[in-house]
């Protein structure tokens, strides 16, 4: 265990006592510099960075990416309305969605851009749209991924047209004369240089299939290393390696291909963290467990229990004194539900694992670190009838700033008859 990331021990506690806890908390300073380290991501002939909302859709963080000269790319119909009431311009977002949009006309017709996802969506959006560009989702056959879960490429996912089925694209191309002028592709998260330089070949030779793209969206997965022995992916040196392959296919094909990203996880997970506090120590005996009982949990922060994996975790006492003395403790979450473990197994959802914390005492903070992405809006909302937890913005001068209010009682039952 090290002193919380970018949060010091007197903020924790200044952040609890002023708004209480469970609470998430962000880096203005960090976010921003996210921004700028993907906005730099190595390119051959123009770069566009789409941030995928699905990591974290709070308004205000939303808000600074697009003073970044960031995009965004939403996963559902809901996410566009999103973005379009917080103010962000139509031409900036793109639709790549599982589920066809009812309103698809509608949000095109605004000028959201459309990812067709699967022979159906791209049929529907001829239907309606004949003679326009569009933009196709392939899966190329290949993924990468710490998780089958978060593997969104290769012959086990769903997850845009198989890379086989080109002629099928072609083919409702003609029928409703599309100019397919951007392929996109997504292979999950992961860090792994030869895995991406393997894919930007396929992806490449996908385009020369495809005459008339002039853009090639590489998505995101851009691992985030949360734990000691996970690696974070070094953008530079995928970023040189993609560039390389583009600047080679402009010397064969006479073709300069703009490239996009989708960063969600490199955007935003190392700028969050979770504070949470400790509110009971229980045993089951000499050959059992130590528990610390804490005030979040899966409806807060879910991917423990979604995917087996771990965040690491930093005492902040309440008196101020760290404890010497240690303890291996598993911690659970607040919810009355056996999945509620905040400590799993890795790799194992259902089992249980310990950590070493120094010796932790009821009313203690404990820091969840690395939860700026795929937390707060990835949880198991007002399950057991918690509400939504607040968020606070650490801004560059010191200042905290409320983004987010907690739900109230009255929010939470409002649309029930």
């Amino acid at each position: 265990m090290t002193s919380p990331k970018f949060l010091t021990p007197v903020q924790v506690r200044t952040i609890a006592d002023k708004f209480g806890t469970p609470i998430y908390v962000y880096s203005e300073k960090m976010l921003k510099a996210s921004a700028i380290l993907t906005n730099n991501f190595p390119n051959a002939f123009g770069l566009k960075v789409r941030y995928a909302i699905k990591a974290n859709s709070t308004a205000a963080i939303i808000k600074l990416f697009d003073s970044m000269n960031i995009h965004f790319d939403a996963s559902s119909s809901y996410e566009v309305e999103r973005l379009l009431m917080i103010g962000i311009e139509a031409s900036k977002i793109q639709l790549t969605a599982q589920e066809l949009a009812p309103n698809l006309k509608e949000l095109v017709g605004k000028g959201v851009l459309f990812n067709a996802c699967s022979l159906r969506q791209l049929e529907a959006y001829g239907k309606l749209f004949p003679g326009h560009r569009v933009c196709v989702r392939i899966n190329p056959g290949i993924g990468s991924g710490h998780a089958n879960r978060v593997n969104v490429g290769g012959p086990s996912s769903s997850f845009g047209i198989w890379y086989e089925y080109f002629d099928k694209i072609k083919s409702l191309a003609d029928k409703y004369d599309l100019t397919i002028d951007t392929l996109h592709t997504h292979i999950g998260s992961g860090s792994d240089p030869a895995v991406w330089e393997k894919v930007t070949k396929m992806n490449l030779d996908a385009v020369k299939e495809f005459p008339d793209v002039t853009t090639l969206n590489m998505g995101g997965g851009f691992k985030i290393g949360r734990l000691a022995d996970e690696k974070t992916t070094d953008l530079m040196q995928i970023g040189s390696k993609v560039k390389t392959f583009f600047e080679d296919f402009y010397k064969e094909t006479g073709r300069k291909i703009k490239l996009e990203i989708e960063p969600g996880t490199y955007l935003i997970a190392a700028n969050g963290a979770l504070i949470a506090e400790i509110d009971d120590k229980v045993d089951t005996g000499k050959e059992g467990y130590t528990f610390l009982k804490t005030n979040t949990g899966m409806s807060d922060i879910l991917r423990p229990t979604m995917y087996g994996v771990q965040h690491v975790m930093n005492l902040v006492t309440k008196s101020g004194d760290l404890p010497k003395e240690t303890e291996n403790v598993v911690v659970v979450g607040h919810a009355c539900e056996s999945g509620d473990i905040l400590t799993p197994t890795l790799g194992d959802s259902e089992g249980v694992a310990t950590i070493s914390l120094p010796k932790t005492e009821i009313g203690d903070f404990l820091v969840i670190e690395d939860s700026g992405a795929y937390c707060s809006s990835m949880s198991a909302i007002n399950y057991n009838s918690f509400p939504r937890v607040p968020e606070v913005m650490i801004m560059e001068d010191g200042e905290f700033v409320l983004i987010r209010k907690r739900q109230t009682m009255k929010q939470m039952i409002e649309n029930e008859l």
